[in-house]
C-alpha cells in the first residue's frame, strides 16, 4: 500500500477558511456502503439518515490556546506551541512538553519573554530539557492557567488562514458539548452540532455517548513512509466515564447502531474493543493511550457508521476512511464532493458512511 495512492488534488477554493454561519448548515455527503447510494443533504437533516435508535458517540475534549507567540530575552521571534496541559515527565513537575519554532538554535536555559501582559510584569519561559525526540520542556514564571488566558491562541491548522486565528475561532474552532481540557486540534466532526440540532435529533429517538480522546499534535504529522504500513502514530490519552460506558455497552449488547462522530471517536472504540468479550476493555474513568493506525486491512468491530470530515491528501486520516470503505471509493466520493462543491477540511462540510 504506497503513499502515493493517496494523493489527489484539491484547489485552494475547496479549502474552508471560516465555518457555516449556523453550524447545522454545513452539508452532508452521506453514502451507504451496503446499497452503494449516495445522498446530498444539509447536516440540519442528520437524523433522517440514521438508522433506527442509533446512539452518536462524541468525542467532547476541549481544544487550549496552546500557541503562544514569545522572543528570545536576547531577542529574536519564537512560537511556543504546548503540548500537553499537563506535566509529563515526572522527573520534572512543573515542566509542560512544547514544539518552539524560533529564529536561532534552541538550547536549555533558553528564556523567552511575552509581550501585553501585566503592566510592570514579566512573563517568561525557559527551555528546561531537550528531549532526543525534538520536543522540549519548558518552565513558566506564572501559572499555565494564567500564561494561557492571557497569551494563549488558537491553534487552528495552517490551512486556514495561515493558521493566524482570530477572535472568532475561540468559539467556532470548539464544539459545543466540550468539557474536558486536552487537545490541541479540534475533534471537527463534532463542529457541525448545535442545541438545536441535538433537541432535533432527541425528538428523532437518535441518543449520544462521550468519550474523552486528546487530540495530540500528531494529527497534524504528515504520513512520510512510502510504505504506509511503516507509519506510526503518535500516541494519544482517551477514557470513558462510567455512565458513558454503559450507554456504549447497552448499544453492543442489545445490538443498538453505534455512530461515531468523528476519527478520534471511532479510533478510541477500535483501541478499547475486545474481541472476546464483545465489549469495551476498559475502566470507567481510566486513563488509556492508543497509537492504533486504522488503515485498509482493519477489521472494524464497534460501529455502524461514522461523520467525518473531508480530509487532506495522503492523511492517515484519509487512510482510515478508505479502511471503511476501500481506497478508490473514498476518492470517488472526493471527487463527488468536489463536482458538488463541498469545502474540505476542519471548517467544510461531512460525510455519513453506513455500513
Amino acid at each position: 500500500m504506497k503513499l502515493e495512492s493517496y494523493g489527489y488534488s484539491l484547489p485552494a477554493e475547496f479549502i474552508a477558511q471560516k465555518p457555516a454561519e449556523a453550524r447545522h448548515d454545513s452539508k452532508l455527503l452521506v453514502y451507504n456502503a451496503t446499497t452503494g447510494e449516495i445522498a446530498h443533504a444539509k447536516f440540519w437533516d442528520l437524523g433522517n439518515y440514521l438508522p433506527p435508535q442509533a446512539t452518536l458517540v462524541l468525542n467532547r475534549s476541549k481544544v487550549f490556546p496552546c500557541r503562544l507567540m514569545a522572543q528570545k530575552r536576547s531577542g529574536g521571534k519564537a512560537e511556543i506551541f504546548l503540548l500537553d496541559v499537563h506535566t509529563t515527565d515526572k522527573r520534572y513537575p512543573n515542566c509542560y512538553p512544547a514544539l518552539i519554532r524560533a529564529t536561532h538554535k534552541k538550547r536549555e536555559g533558553d528564556v523567552f519573554v511575552f509581550a501585553g501582559g501585566v503592566p510592570g510584569e514579566i512573563v517568561e519561559a525557559t527551555v528546561e530539557v531537550i528531549n532526543k525526540d525534538g520536543t522540549f520542556l519548558v518552565s513558566f514564571n506564572r501559572e499555565l492557567s494564567f500564561v494561557l488566558e492571557k497569551f494563549g491562541k488558537v491553534p487552528i491548522p495552517p490551512y486556514i488562514r495561515e493558521g493566524i486565528a482570530d477572535s472568532d475561532d475561540l468559539d467556532s474552532y470548539q464544539t459545543i458539548f466540550a468539557q474536558e481540557v486536552g487537545s490541541v486540534a479540534a475533534p471537527t466532526a463534532g463542529l457541525h452540532f448545535s442545541e438545536e440540532l441535538f433537541a432535533r435529533l432527541e425528538k428523532q429517538n437518535i441518543t449520544r455517548a462521550f468519550l474523552t480522546l486528546h487530540v495530540g499534535v500528531g494529527t497534524f504529522a504528515p504520513v512520510k513512509s512510502e510504505e504506509i504500513r511503516n507509519h506510526q502514530m503518535h500516541k494519544e490519552r482517551y477514557f470513558v466515564e462510567a455512565l458513558e460506558l454503559s450507554k456504549i455497552e447497552s448499544c453492543f449488547k442489545e445490538k443498538r447502531p453505534l455512530i461515531a462522530v468523528g476519527t478520534t471517536s471511532l479510533r478510541s472504540l477500535e483501541s478499547a474493543y475486545n474481541k472476546t468479550s464483545g465489549q469495551l476493555a476498559i475502566k470507567a474513568g481510566q486513563l488509556y493511550e492508543t497509537d492504533i493506525f486504522i488503515y485498509p486491512g482493519h477489521e472494524f468491530r464497534t460501529i455502524n457508521g461514522l461523520i467525518t470530515n473531508f480530509h487532506l491528501p495522503k492523511s492517515s486520516l484519509l487512510m482510515l476512511v478508505s479502511a471503511l470503505i476501500g481506497r478508490e471509493k473514498t476518492l470517488e466520493l472526493y471527487e463527488i464532493a468536489k463536482e458538488h462543491n463541498y469545502r474540505f477540511f476542519s471548517y467544510g462540510d461531512a460525510m455519513l458512511i453506513l455500513r
